[in-house]
């Protein structure tokens, strides 16, 4: 049975869904599953619904969290986003002309598309800029001297997807319209340049050693050599091989005898005087 502090708004856009994983603003503070929501002005029913759902919130806090009292100040999560923000700083211009409220929660929402209900598993499905329904509930809190009404986050239903916020892109932006161009031709294959290497290495021809040298024919020895000792021996004749001929020896002939002219006598006698 839906409680009076219970609200599932319109159609509503995320910003900075944390809906999978826990996440801290600040140091030291506790870890919870939150996303932040940009209800249009538009939708007066959500809003009046809100409204409801933080006045039943007061009540319940009275009677049980303010001890029977209604705190003069009660501090509110629902911000203008056409105004400033609590820390005195303009909102973004995707807030303008919205409500801008803050849910969280220490328990893990459950994430589904809306209206099949099926639970999404892709976590890059829910980004900041897609529209969602939210389930929330409103409650009172009393903690460090401030009283308010706090919003838990319940279950997120995507409905549709937008204009990603902060720079992100969608697929369905990126590629629509796009034409897949000529497939992507590899670059032939880097050559490494350098030495090349010959078809097959040429030995080069053995080394032709020169002819033997050839030895003169050994000097032939005459068949008999000349003994000096027996003149008569005959020598071979080197080109026939035949004896040379023994020279005759031939006698001188003799001299007439001379005289000397002054004493008659003959001239070189037996003496030589």
């Amino acid at each position: 049975m839906k409680q009076p502090t219970q609200v599932v708004t319109g159609q509503v856009r995320l910003t900075f869904p944390h809906l999978f994983q826990k996440y801290s603003n600040q140091p030291g503070q506790e870890p919870k599953y939150s996303v932040t929501m940009l209800l249009p002005k538009t939708d007066v029913a959500t809003k009046a619904n809100i409204d409801a759902a933080i006045n039943a919130a007061i009540d319940l806090g009275i009677t049980k969290s303010w001890n029977g009292q209604r705190p003069a100040k009660i501090n509110l999560s629902i911000h203008d986003g056409d105004g400033a923000r609590p820390n005195g700083e303009q909102f973004g211009p995707e807030c303008k002309g919205h409500w801008v409220f803050t849910a969280s929660s220490k328990n893990a929402p459950e994430v589904v598309s809306y209206p099949s209900l099926e639970k999404i598993l892709n976590e890059s499905e829910i980004y900041s800029g897609v529209y969602a329904l939210v389930s929330l509930n409103f409650f009172p809190y009393a903690a460090s001297g401030n009283k308010g009404i706090g919003i838990g986050l319940n279950n997120v239903a995507k409905v549709a997807d937008g204009e990603p916020l902060g720079g992100r892109t969608t697929a369905a932006n990126d590629f629509a319209g796009v034409q897949a161009g000529q497939s992507y031709q590899a670059p032939q294959q880097y050559q490494q340049p350098g030495y090349q290497q010959p078809d097959q290495y040429q030995q080069p021809q053995q080394y032709q050693q020169p002819q033997q040298y050839q030895q003169p024919q050994q000097y032939q020895q005459p068949q008999q050599g000349y003994n000096p000792n027996q003149p008569d021996t005959p020598f071979p004749n080197q080109l026939g091989g035949q004896p040379a001929p023994q020279p005759q020896y031939q006698q001188p002939a003799p001299q007439p005898q001379q005289f000397d002219p002054i004493t008659g006598q003959p001239i070189g006698g037996v003496m030589g005087i």
